[in-house]
């Protein structure tokens, strides 16, 4: 059932990777963790997003704008080593705090409760509409490189925050996509080169199955997401891909999944 249910999800999501202000990662992340462990549901999300990456940039990544790239791209990666550590860090600290609620025990673990925390708050972009609008200038690029590449790290999130720097400076619809694809891969690579100690840790070869399937999912939607690029209005689908992201966020948060 979890190989359906992933597989499904990576379909799905990696359509509205093209035209939406999630990235794969953003809701993908969610759908992992209510079958492994956070940090490993983060790391197998990395592995899925960043071939899916791979395929894309094979699609658009000649379109990308090398200035862009430099002055946000480079910031990103350094970041997301440094959230990548933090995570692996926080992975197996004691639970923030325990409680009951109808006779059943629920235990919230701090990098749960952060990453809920960071998932509502991506959520929340696509819905308030000062957050929605929120854009930033080409002078700010490093900061956005910065934050959205130490939130990569962090939480596998990343997609919301780029958008909103990238949005500014001054790309064509073509340059924007081609650039984030190409920044959101390198980021990929370098958490994944952190989350590869994690790897070995919790026995990857168990899931490479899953996590094939899931790649090829990901993949083939991302392969319609590009033919529908042209065709398709998905404000409604934004909305309710965040509201559903954030009843998952409250779960985890709450220490129920």
């Amino acid at each position: 059932m979890d190989i359906v249910i992933i597989s499904f999800t990576a379909f799905f999501v990696a359509i509205l990777t093209f035209f939406s202000g999630f990235g794969l990662g953003t809701i993908l992340t969610p759908v992992f963790m209510l079958f492994f462990p956070v940090d490993l549901a983060i790391a197998l999300t990395g592995v899925v997003h960043f071939f899916n990456n791979i395929f894309k940039l094979i699609l658009v990544g000649k379109k990308a704008n090398k200035e862009v790239l430099l002055r946000f791209g480079i910031p990103a990666i350094l970041a997301a080593a440094l959230g990548s550590w933090v995570l692996l860090n926080i992975s197996d600290l004691k639970p923030l705090f325990e409680y009951e609620w109808f006779g059943k025990s629920f235990q919230v673990f701090p990098v749960k409760f952060i990453v809920s925390l960071l998932l509502i708050i991506f959520a929340s972009m696509d819905l308030i509409p000062y957050f929605k609008n929120l854009q930033f200038g080409k002078e700010k690029l490093p900061i956005g490189g910065l934050l959205s590449g130490f939130f990569g790290g962090l939480s596998g999130n990343q997609g919301a925050l780029r958008s909103a720097f990238l949005i500014k400076a001054g790309l064509t619809k073509e340059a924007f996509i081609g650039t984030a694809v190409v920044v959101s891969t390198f980021v990929d690579f370098t958490r994944l080169s952190v989350y590869a100690m994690r790897f070995t840790k919790a026995g990857l070869e168990q899931n490479i199955t899953l996590v094939l399937v899931a790649t090829l999912a990901g993949i083939a939607g991302s392969f319609l997401g590009n033919k529908l690029l042209e065709k398709v209005t998905l404000s409604f689908v934004q909305v309710t891909v965040a509201i559903l992201l954030i009843a998952i966020s409250i779960a985890l948060g709450a220490g129920w999944i």
